[in-house]
């Protein structure tokens, strides 16, 4: 598997490309910003197959500002005369965030383009294949109504058995805000303890902000979750 990560926006948000080196098929997690910057690193990655990298998804782990703010204007540039498109995708019940774009930027004095439509909806336990790639969809309500993490199966290149895509549910040393619209922070634990922590203790935790974590050190260490 072909990672690449770049900190983006005035919320430093972790933007993550995932690619199969054999088949070039990818997918963009959290393009929150810097759209212009995101597809001058994506024309610049070389897959040692050689075959093209083709972007199918933007995936989105949540619909707060700092995770979308620059989906319509990658789609928009990987679309150009090219015919096809990368689906925006996002898990429904977060879907009035994603709509709300412009309001949440005014909140910080943020200026967005109305966002794209979304063109597919995330379900919990549903497995999406890109290339090789296998990515399972645990919906962690908490944080967001509709945020998820995103379960990389068979990560063997990294040394550890899966990696699991946290977005801004569990952080190192943290977990995501519950002050925030549709928040529930009792939920949020509830799926932490049920949905996370009952993971593999070598699994490597890549959050939305931050730097990465394990699993079982977060479970030995990490004082929101005593």
């Amino acid at each position: 598997m072909i990672e690449k990560k770049w900190v983006v926006g005035e919320f430093q948000c972790n933007c993550r490309l995932l690619a199969c080196p054999i088949t070039g098929h990818g997918v963009l997690v959290d393009p929150g910003a810097e759209g212009a910057r995101l597809l001058k690193e994506l024309q610049g990655i070389q897959l040692p197959s050689g075959v093209p990298l083709k972007i199918q998804y933007l995936l989105h782990t949540h619909g707060h500002l700092d995770h979308v703010g620059a989906a319509r204007e990658v789609k928009e540039g990987l679309s150009s005369g090219r015919g096809e498109s990368p689906q925006i995708v996002l898990h429904a019940a977060d879907e009035p965030l994603y709509q709300a774009l412009q309001q949440q930027g005014a909140l910080f004095g943020l200026n967005y383009l109305a966002p794209l439509p979304v063109d597919r909806y995330l379900n919990h336990e549903e497995t999406l294949e890109i290339g090789e790639i296998k990515l399972s969809v645990i919906h962690t309500p908490g944080h967001s109504p509709g945020s998820v993490c995103l379960r990389v199966h068979e990560d063997s290149s990294r040394g550890v058995s899966e990696t699991l895509l946290t977005g801004d549910t569990l952080f190192q040393g943290s977990v995501g805000r519950t002050d925030l619209w549709g928040a529930n922070g009792d939920q949020m634990f509830k799926n932490i303890k049920e949905r996370i922590l009952t993971l593999d203790g070598d699994t490597r935790i890549c959050p939305g902000h931050g730097p990465d974590s394990r699993i079982g050190v977060e479970k030995r260490e990490n004082p929101f979750l005593k």
